[in-house]
């Protein structure tokens, strides 16, 4: 009878921790709606439908962090340019939810709209940390969210 009730707890377990975790993201303003709403489009037919947005996010924003910082190195200052790349990033964020990176993406935008390179440099920084924190956050949240798997794997695996 306790071999029946154990992987129940666990996975009770895991949901809440799955659970608290992403609050957490939300109390401490790293998503927002948009998040939410990408998960409401995951179904049977793409059950990791959020975390191929997110893993595409992850691989595709540290090439546009890179060029940022190339071009802020370059003499002349081409804020059109940096502008344009800032607007890339600013979009793939907003796309998952990603609103700390979307707030400094502005930040950053009304930096180059000034001609403020310092500026543009302090915001680049704070985007970089953004990423590197949201990165861990959202790798932590999907690797508990693959040790419960689908609720009808959980169940099933105790027949």
């Amino acid at each position: 009878m306790m071999d029946l009730s154990e992987p129940t707890m666990d996975y009770s377990n895991l949901r809440r921790q799955i659970t608290f975790m992403k609050k957490s993201f939300f109390d401490q303003g790293y998503l927002d709606e948009q998040f939410n709403q990408l998960e409401e489009l995951q179904d049977e037919s793409s059950p990791n439908f959020v975390e191929e947005v997110v893993a595409l996010f992850l691989k595709d924003s540290p090439r546009l962090l890179s060029n940022i910082e190339q071009t802020i190195g370059k003499y002349p200052q081409d804020f059109y340019r940096l502008d344009s790349l800032v607007h890339q990033l600013k979009g793939s964020g907003s796309s998952i939810g990603a609103v700390r990176m979307k707030n400094e993406c502005s930040v950053f935008k009304a930096h180059c709209n000034d001609r403020n390179l310092e500026g543009c440099r302090r915001s680049l920084q704070k985007m970089k940390r953004e990423h590197a924190t949201l990165k861990q956050k959202l790798e932590s949240y999907f690797q508990l969210l693959r040790q419960v798997g689908p609720r009808e794997h959980a169940v099933n695996s105790r027949k």
